[in-house]
C-alpha cells in the first residue's frame, strides 16, 4: 500500500511540474505559425487565366501597424459583387483558389489575403480572430474603397470562418457570408482536440489548456477565451450560411450546430454527409457552388 500511495504521490508531483512546461510549449505553438511559405504569383497568374480574369498585389495595414497582403482577382465580365475569402489556419491564400475559380467564372471579383502571422502577411502572433475580425474591416474597406456601389460577401475555411463570424458584429456591410467548418469558442476546440490527441480526461486537459490561455494573456496581451464565434453571432445581422462535413473530426460538426442553435433565425446550417474537414466542395462539388452562389446572389 505504501508502496503505491508513493508511485501515485510521485505521478502527481510529476504531472505538476510538467504542466506548466507542457502548457507553455502548447500555447507558443498555438499562436505562431513557424513554417509560413509565400504563395507565388504564378499561381494568381494561372488563375487570372483560367477564368478570363485580371489580377493584382494589394496590402493594407492593421489597426497595429501590421502589414496584410492579398490578391485581388476581378473577371473581365463583373457583376460588381465581391467575395472576401479567408484561409484557415497553417494555410494560405492558396488554399481557397478552388473557390476563387468557380465565383470568378460567375461574375464575382474575388479578394485573397493572408491572414496575419501566415504568408506574406505580417505579425508574427495569431489569435484566432482576436485582432483579425479588424483586419476583416480593413480589406472590406479597400473593397468598398475602390467600388462604392460594391455588395460585399465573404467565405472562410475553419480558423478563416471563426474569423468572418467574429467580425460581423462590428462589420456590417457584408450582405451574406459562408462558414465552412468554424469552431464555436477557441475554447471548446482546443479542449476537444486536446483530449483527441492526448487521449486524457477532460479532468487532466482542462488545466493544461487554461494555463496555456493565461500564459498567451500575460505574455502577448490578449485572452484566448474570448475567441468566440457563438458569442459573435448572437450580436450579428448578417446572414451566415454554416457549412459542416459529418465526418470532420479536426472541429466536429457539433461545434457549427451550436452556432446555429444561437440564431437560428439568422443563420442556415448545411451538414454535408461523408465530408471531412473543410472538403465539402470535394464531396458535392456541383451542390456546393450551386449552393453558395445562390447564397450569395439572393441577399
Amino acid at each position: 500500500m505504501e508502496r503505491i500511495r508513493s508511485t501515485l504521490l510521485g505521478l502527481g508531483l510529476t504531472l505538476a511540474l510538467a504542466t506548466p512546461v507542457i502548457s507553455v510549449w502548447i500555447a507558443e505553438n498555438a499562436v505562431h505559425i513557424w513554417q509560413r511559405p509565400v504563395p507565388r504569383v504564378s499561381a494568381a497568374e494561372l488563375t487570372a487565366s483560367e477564368t478570363d480574369s485580371r489580377w493584382e498585389s494589394v496590402q493594407v495595414s492593421a489597426s497595429d501597424g501590421v502589414r496584410l497582403d492579398g490578391w485581388l482577382m476581378t473577371p473581365n465580365v463583373a457583376n460588381r459583387c465581391a467575395v472576401l475569402l479567408l484561409h484557415g489556419v497553417g494555410d494560405t491564400r492558396l488554399g481557397m483558389l478552388g473557390h476563387a475559380r468557380y465565383l470568378l467564372q460567375a461574375g464575382f471579383t474575388v479578394l485573397l489575403p493572408d491572414a496575419r502571422g501566415h504568408g506574406a502577411s505580417g505579425g508574427a502572433i495569431i489569435s484566432y480572430g482576436l485582432r483579425e475580425a479588424d483586419d476583416v474591416k480593413r480589406w472590406v474597406d479597400l473593397l468598398v474603397r475602390r467600388d462604392p456601389g460594391v455588395r460585399v460577401y465573404g467565405l472562410g475555411e475553419s480558423m478563416g470562418a471563426a474569423i468572418l463570424i467574429q467580425s460581423l458584429p462590428e462589420e456590417h456591410r457584408f450582405r451574406a457570408i459562408v462558414a465552412e467548418c468554424p469552431f464555436s469558442t477557441f475554447e471548446d476546440v482546443a479542449s476537444y482536440r486536446l483530449q483527441r490527441a492526448s487521449g486524457l480526461p477532460v479532468a487532466l486537459v482542462w488545466p493544461v489548456m487554461q494555463m496555456g490561455m493565461q500564459y498567451v494573456r500575460l505574455r502577448y496581451g490578449f485572452d484566448l477565451r474570448h475567441a468566440s464565434p457563438l458569442a459573435a453571432i448572437r450580436a450579428a445581422s448578417v446572414p451566415t450560411l454554416l457549412i459542416h462535413g459529418t465526418k470532420d473530426i479536426n472541429i466536429p460538426p457539433v461545434e457549427s450546430e451550436r452556432i446555429h442553435a444561437a440564431r437560428p433565425d439568422l443563420t442556415r446550417l448545411w451538414e454535408v454527409p461523408g465530408a471531412v474537414h473543410v472538403s465539402a466542395i470535394a464531396a458535392d462539388p456541383d451542390r456546393y457552388r450551386r449552393t453558395v452562389i445562390q447564397w450569395f446572389r439572393t441577399h
